[in-house]
């Protein structure tokens, strides 16, 4: 199909019949969309260099196809540029640039039913959605499938997880030819050539199924007329057990489908574009919402130092979780995380998940006496609510529950589902599972509560929205490294999960495992430096940072300071020197001083690199506290070896810094008076 529609484009262009073309702003993109022969398509373009070929729109209904009989009856153009504030986040400023172009369609024949296609097209990308107006023949439908094409002229280098085979998408990330791709699910990344880099996925996921992509209609191998031939990527929509894929009811859209357009692979990690595609914030009074770091009863649990549930080394006991608490307090951090205080962990919770509640407590758990000894502290709880997929059952104590932490004073919620199915059912990521997560953040936002969402929908930008969604897992993250039986991620896995997992959203990695020794599982363990820990607070953004050890590995580690101080939410983000998969150095500027942190990273590679601070203030000096590598540090033999240094800096300073195996550096630049 995506071929043909090329030779409609062609002959377009050859008999002078219109199409609509609009331009991004700064005039580098230019996106052109029509109709030929009753089929509605667009294309992508970066100047004179073809990014997406003509590729197909439309739909197949439970009552046939919504698609291939389209005719044009009319065209609008609007633009927006503005600049918002987000309320945390990687950049304070968010400029919301754009031009728009919308189709309005009909069908020629039989109901003539109507829909409508509106693109956005912004300096780094487009965003593109369907809308279904309200109309007679068109009331309560059923989506069977997404015919949304992405047709490319070559068969580039990908970065993707598969979805078939994968559970909460925490799979590892490969990189091969597009070709090569079974079902994937989105972020998709592309490694073009060396000035084009590209990044498929969706923003705004509401009441809809969520996205996969996969090779379809590959046109013939190797290379034709100097240019690859064309790899297409159909859509695939994670499915209701009944097959439907959607059901829906006019007037209703879909989510955007964005790709990401760039020249340097971090100029991916910063745009923003998805974040301008979801609606405004509904949250009048953001007061509540306190990004900060944690620490938590929960890697005891994975090193089999504690159990979740009741027994002799139960891990949330009253007298465990003060000690928390006082660590907290003493240290700086927000809140403790406590997981399994509650009833419904002793047995196979993943088959009696509606056995949890979620408002009673263990009796060696003194739930209210502790909130309000953190109270005193200056320290908050944060509610672990695993649900091992009983999604309804969850929902039946939503009100009770929520209604019970905010009277306790406690302001976040950890979510867990724990099972490949909601409700022994449904796929997490179908629409069931989509409503299911928006009902827990709108009912938390109603209770003044954060999210912390793990086995989560994948994000698509909703912290705009309701930004009490702080952050969630949908990654392979840290608790891998104390029981996977491959030995734990990968020394590149750092140097992918930014420019994948990360452009969706913040990421609860749970970095911070300064003990590498694993008594449960030795032969698997943080594949990392210490110094790489820390990095890792930097280049992986999360508003809600974990340090995920034990509190007793951190006594008397001076690496621990670099953690105390680090913020969460920034004012500026700058990638300064990346190549997916080998190395990333990331700094950010603290949204609420002068200060700035880097963070850099590398695969199993040592690296050398320098790191010029012309972003630094002119004029300015700055202390720079460095910690980094040792000489003879190394992931595998010598991981704790670091150095930790101090130097005066100003904007016209270049650092030289080492990064040992797996290694890397995380430095802290306070403005000196």
């Amino acid at each position: 199909m995506s071929a043909l529609l090329a030779a409609f484009m062609l002959s377009l262009h050859v008999l002078g019949k219109p199409v609509e073309k609009v331009t991004s702003p700064d005039g580098r993109l230019t996106l052109t969309a029509g109709v030929n022969n009753g089929e509605a398509f667009y294309q992508l373009q970066r100047g004179n260099e073809p990014l997406i070929n003509a590729s197909r729109l439309g739909f197949q209904l439970s009552d046939g196809p919504f698609a291939g009989d389209f005719r044009v009856v009319s065209t609008a153009r609007s633009a927006k540029d503005e600049t918002w504030q987000t309320v945390w986040g990687e950049s304070r400023n968010v400029r919301n640039h754009y031009n728009e172009l919308r189709l309005n369609l009909q069908e020629r024949k039989g109901k003539k039913r109507r829909l409508s296609v509106v693109f956005r097209i912004f300096d780094e990308g487009i965003g593109f959605r369907y809308e279904f107006p309200q109309q007679p023949a068109l009331g309560d439908f059923q989506i069977m499938d997404e015919l949304t094409e992405f047709a490319f002229p070559w068969d580039a280098q990908a970065w993707s997880q598969p979805t078939n085979g994968t559970v909460y998408y925490e799979a590892l990330y490969t990189k091969e030819a597009l070709s090569r791709k079974d079902t994937i699910s989105t972020p998709i990344t592309l490694e073009v050539k060396d000035n084009l880099y590209m990044a498929i996925h969706e923003a705004n996921l509401t009441d809809y199924a969520s996205l996969n992509l996969y090779p379809s209609g590959n046109g013939e191998q190797g290379v034709k007329n100097g240019q690859r031939s064309a790899v297409t990527l159909a859509t695939a929509l994670t499915p209701w057990q009944s097959g439907v894929k959607v059901y829906a009811k006019a007037p209703s859209v879909t989510p955007w489908r964005t790709v990401t357009v760039a020249s340097k692979p971090g100029d991916l990690i910063t745009s923003y574009m998805a974040l301008n595609l979801n609606e405004p914030c509904q949250i009048e009074d953001t007061s509540w919402i306190e990004p900060g770091r944690y620490v938590g009863i929960w890697w005891g649990m994975h090193m089999k130092d504690y159990t979740w549930e009741q027994g002799p080394i139960h891990g949330a006991t009253t007298e465990n979780t003060k000690r928390y608490i006082d660590f907290a307090a003493q240290h700086g951090f927000s809140g403790v995380l406590v997981e399994g205080w509650n009833y419904g962990w002793d047995g196979d919770w993943t088959v009696h998940g509606d056995q949890f509640n979620f408002t009673k407590p263990y009796p060696d758990y003194d739930l209210e006496g502790l909130c309000a000894y953190a109270k005193e502290k200056g320290v908050r709880i944060i509610a672990h609510n695993e649900t091992g997929g009983a999604a309804a059952n969850y929902e039946d104590q939503l009100e009770q529950a929520f209604a019970l932490y905010q009277q306790l004073g406690i302001n976040c919620v950890k979510t867990g589902y724990v099972n490949a199915k909601l409700d022994g059912k449904e796929l997490q990521h179908s629409q069931y599972g989509i409503r299911h997560y928006r009902k827990v953040v709108e009912t938390a936002a109603k209770y003044h509560l954060m999210i912390d969402n793990h086995e989560p929908a994948m994000p698509s930008g909703l912290r705009r929205t309701w930004p009490n969604l702080m952050t969630g897992e949908g990654a392979r993250g840290m608790e891998y490294n104390a029981w996977s039986q491959d030995g734990g991620n990968p020394p590149y896995h750092i140097c992918i999960l930014p420019f994948t997992r990360g452009l969706a959203g913040p990421l609860d990695y749970t970095p911070g495992v300064f003990n590498f020794h694993n008594k449960a599982v030795p032969a698997t363990r943080p594949q990392t430096t210490l110094a790489k820990q820390l990095a890792e607070y930097v280049v992986i953004y999360s508003p809600l940072q974990m340090a995920a050890d034990m509190i007793e590995n951190y006594e008397g580690q001076p690496a621990l300071t670099f953690i105390e101080s680090c913020p969460t939410t920034w004012d500026t983000t700058k990638v300064l020197d990346a190549k997916i998969g080998n190395y990333l150095v990331t700094a950010r500027k603290d949204r609420d001083s002068d200060r700035w942190f880097i963070g850099g990273v590398t695969d199993e590679t040592a690296r050398d690199v320098e790191i010029a601070l012309d972003f630094l203030d002119a004029g300015a000096r700055y202390q720079a506290m460095i910690y980094a590598d040792a000489a003879e540090a190394d992931y595998q033999s010598n991981p704790y070896a670091m150095t930790i240094l101090q130097q005066e800096v100003d904007a016209s300073s270049v650092l030289r810094l080492h990064m040992a195996r797996s290694g890397g550096f995380a430095i802290r630049l306070v403005k000196l008076n």
